[in-house]
């Protein structure tokens, strides 16, 4: 597996992105009134079990926090992923 690209807000697909090898993981999202929701996180098949979706979700929380906006996550991944990852504790909306 080679370096993953920085994560990226592609706004007009309200979804936050990862490329590793070619392959996008994202994030869906909703933003409102200082607080973004996680709706969905997807890695596509080659990438499961490689970290890339940890990896995802490490760049969007180091991004939302220099945004200093909160975060809901909905989607169980990213609330799974929020527990193990008390250093973000503070961002729950």
């Amino acid at each position: 597996m080679t370096a993953a690209s920085p994560v990226i807000d592609n706004a007009a697909h309200h979804r936050f992105e990862i490329t590793v090898d070619g392959a996008v993981a994202f994030a869906s999202y909703r933003r409102a009134d200082g607080i973004v929701t996680i709706a969905h996180v997807e890695a596509p098949p080659q990438l499961r079990g490689t970290g890339a979706a940890s990896r995802l979700m490490q760049g969007i929380m180091e991004r939302l926090r220099a945004e200093g906006v909160k975060v809901v996550p909905h989607c169980s991944y990213a609330a799974a992923w929020l527990k193990r990852h008390q250093e973000f504790a503070d961002m729950l909306a």
